[in-house]
């Protein structure tokens, strides 16, 4: 399909390096498993666990606009799928951040962990519905989504990956 033909290269980088990322956040959090916080579980299905997400989500979103579809429409459908499930897990994310006790989050927290992925999820909705209107704009809003899941995610696995080291250290020297 010609519409997709120019993102090829695009979401191979970002497929990859979803995938990549994937993988090194299975090893991070197979090492930190050793000298885990208290009450990680709770803490970990509200800012780990949303990582991964998003990285799959980012990996999921570069497979799904390589495959040759008959019409850019049964893609945008995926996408536009993929994006109202998104907001609604960006909600369930926020719910859980607020409910938690184990660590107060701060603007930051907020932000990289509830506001944008839920303003990339809502861009990848909003997407689907414009492409047969405007189908070069809305593969830029896909592109601009998957890309900013993949920011996301690393973001918030080096922000996971060294509150867990500071955190450890602290522990240690008590």
């Amino acid at each position: 399909m010609a519409e997709l033909a120019a993102w090829d290269s695009f979401y191979v980088i970002v497929g990859s390096a979803a995938g990549a990322l994937i993988g090194l956040q299975f090893v991070v959090m197979t090492l930190v498993a050793a000298r885990p916080l208290p009450r990680s579980a709770e803490v970990g299905a509200t800012f780990a666990t949303p990582t991964v997400i998003h990285f799959g989500t980012a990996l999921l979103l570069s497979a799904l606009l390589r495959v040759p579809w008959p019409s850019i429409i049964s893609a945008a459908a995926l996408w536009g799928l993929i994006g109202l499930c998104g907001v609604a897990y960006a909600v369930v994310v926020t719910r859980r951040m607020r409910r938690q006790d184990v660590y107060q989050p701060e603007f930051e927290d907020w932000l990289f962990h509830a506001m944008l992925p839920l303003a990339a999820y809502t861009i990848l909705a909003i997407s689907a519905f414009e492409t047969p209107f405007r189908t070069r704009e809305a593969l830029f809003g896909v592109g601009a989504a998957t890309l900013l899941l993949l920011f996301i995610g690393i973001h918030n696995a080096w922000d996971s990956t060294s509150y867990q080291v500071f955190s450890s250290k602290r522990d240690t020297k008590e």
